[in-house]
C-alpha cells in the first residue's frame, strides 16, 4: 500500500510540473506585455500578441492606440493580480484583476495561445459584471 501511495504521489508531481510551467509562461507573457506598455516599448508589447491580433492592427502603434483608448487599466495599471487559469472549449483563459489608473477595479480574461512553444495573447475580454 505504501508503494502505491508513493507512486501516486510521484505521478501527481510529474503531472503538476507541466501545468505549473504553463501557468508560469502565461503569466510571464502577460506581465511582460504590461511592462512593455508601461515603458512605451510598443514593439515588445505588440510582439506578445498572437499573429491574428497583429494582422488585425497591422502595426505596433495602431495596436497601442487601441489598448490606450480601450483598455487604460492595461495600459497604465496601478496594480494587477493573476486570478484563475482555466481551459474552456480547447482554449486557455487567464483571468487578471486590474486596478486602473483611476483606482477602479477591472477583471479581464486573456485568451492565451501557445505558438511554436511561446505563449502569445490572442485577445482580452472584459468579464461582464466584474469590477468597474
Amino acid at each position: 500500500m505504501r508503494h502505491v501511495l508513493a507512486l501516486l504521489f510521484i505521478a501527481s508531481l510529474t503531472l503538476a510540473a507541466p501545468v505549473a510551467a504553463r501557468e508560469d509562461g502565461i503569466r510571464a507573457t502577460i506581465s511582460d506585455q504590461i511592462s512593455a506598455f508601461r515603458d512605451d516599448d510598443l514593439d515588445a508589447a505588440y510582439g506578445h500578441a498572437a499573429p491574428g491580433i497583429q494582422r488585425l492592427f497591422g502595426s505596433p502603434q495602431r495596436f497601442a492606440d487601441m489598448v490606450r483608448g480601450g483598455y487604460p487599466m492595461v495600459w497604465r495599471p496601478q496594480a494587477f493580480e493573476f486570478l484563475g487559469l482555466r481551459e474552456e472549449g480547447g482554449r486557455i483563459w487567464q483571468r487578471v484583476m486590474f486596478t486602473g489608473p483611476d483606482g477602479g477595479l477591472h477583471i479581464l480574461d486573456y485568451d492565451m495561445r501557445e505558438i511554436d512553444g511561446v505563449w502569445r495573447i490572442g485577445g482580452v475580454v472584459r468579464v461582464p459584471g466584474a469590477g468597474a
